[in-house]
């Protein structure tokens, strides 16, 4: 068996693998377009001689994280043909995509998983949820008047984009979007949309979405204050004559929406939806802006049996100016770390999915209380969301 990138010219054999492990038949049309930006060397497999055998792609893409931008790596597209599984084919891509990406500086890793415990054993942890909502018409916002105007089909992409930026620093997690990506994820066939327009000119909100089957359904509602959401909402309710509900998806769990609503009692889901995993424990940390007070150290035992560079005990100290420093200390030390825990729980704590004090309650992080409380103290509340998907 042989580990090695895939070549230009193995296009076809990783599509029909992929048409196969997902259940998917390509048109020529979507055949083509996807050998017009194959890139092999992002894609790693497994191979028999010629014949591949299990395969993922690593993109290297960046992430919103307090903030800032940072390298994300996203982990598509991995597939084993049937005959092939349970051979340790996975495991062995999966940890080399992790020293792969540690060695390009992505210290972090998100993917979609088809199982939640099978990548919780190679260290990712579930991070982003949404809420979907499912609204008759007849309970949607109250019409108003607004002093701006409503543009549907909007063609400028970096007005779009100006307002998904300022949207998505607001979350940890969310996907930084280059043109290239909105014209080939976000603003594909049959996807409408509608900004709003302030009386003095600003674009202060947008909408994605498509019309079906008498149903509008939302995938991206982004506003910027009240009078964008008004005039939004204002915008679907005329469509009174076409649709009987609205289905709206991809809404932060911190949405308010329901309150607004003449009746709140609509049919609301919270969905689990992407996984993340920090590959590089100490890149990340020393990045990663604490709050601001006096300085701080604790000790901490962590587990990470998919990339042992992160495994072992750590000294977390934290500067006035939150900023951190993370050194390694002897293996003796495990019994005096003032807290333990594994990787995938340090991933859903640093990126604002769960809080210390729900992860101590649950034993996903043991050890002193008051180590436990003070690491609250110093981890700024955040909010995660994701709206894409790859």
């Amino acid at each position: 068996m042989e580990l090695r990138q895939l070549r230009s010219d193995e296009f076809e054999i990783s599509t029909k693998l992929s048409e196969y492990a997902f259940q998917v038949s390509l048109s020529q049309e979507q055949r083509e377009s996807r050998k017009e930006h194959f890139k092999p060397e992002q894609s790693w497999g497994i191979f028999d001689g010629d014949d591949l055998q299990a395969k993922l792609t690593i993109i290297p893409l960046q992430i919103y994280m307090q903030g800032r931008t940072i390298n994300m790596g996203g982990i598509a597209g991995v597939a084993t043909w049937p005959e092939n599984r349970r051979q340790g084919h996975v495991n062995t891509l999966l940890k080399h995509a992790l020293q792969e990406m540690k060695n390009k500086g992505q210290s972090i890793s998100c993917l979609h998983p088809f199982s939640v415990p099978f990548y919780r054993k190679f260290g990712w942890e579930v991070y982003a949820e949404y809420k979907k909502y499912i609204i008759p018409i007849n309970n949607f916002p109250r019409k108003v008047s607004v002093e701006g105007r409503l543009v549907r089909d909007v063609l400028d992409i970096p007005t779009l984009s100006d307002m998904y930026q300022v949207y998505a620093r607001n979350y940890n997690g969310m996907l930084v979007r280059d043109e290239a990506w909105w014209r080939r994820s976000v603003l594909t066939d049959g996807v409408h949309n509608v900004v709003y327009y302030s009386a003095e000119g600003q674009a202060t909100g947008y909408a994605l979405y498509h019309l079906k089957n008498k149903e509008l359904v939302c995938d991206e509602f982004v506003f910027f204050n009240e009078e964008a959401r008004s005039a939004l909402w204002t915008f679907f309710g005329n469509h009174d004559s076409r649709i009987e509900q609205a289905t709206m998806k991809m809404v932060p769990v911190d949405d308010q929406l329901p309150f607004i609503l003449p009746e709140p009692r609509v049919i609301q889901e919270v969905v689990p939806y992407f996984m993340a995993r920090i590959v590089d424990l100490k890149s990340f940390i020393e990045g990663y802006a604490f709050e601001r007070h006096q300085e701080a150290v604790i000790t901490l035992a962590v587990k990470d049996s998919a990339a042992p560079w992160n495994a072992g005990i750590w000294r977390l100290s934290v500067n006035e100016a939150g900023r951190a420093e993370l050194t390694e200390l002897p293996n003796d030390h495990e019994e005096q770390a003032d807290l333990s825990t594994d990787i995938q729980s340090l991933s859903a704590l640093f990126t604002g999915y769960k809080r210390p004090h729900e992860l101590y309650s649950i034993h996903r992080l043991n050890g002193n209380p008051q180590a436990a409380a003070q690491l609250e103290s110093m981890i700024p509340t955040g909010h995660t969301h994701l709206m894409d998907f790859f």
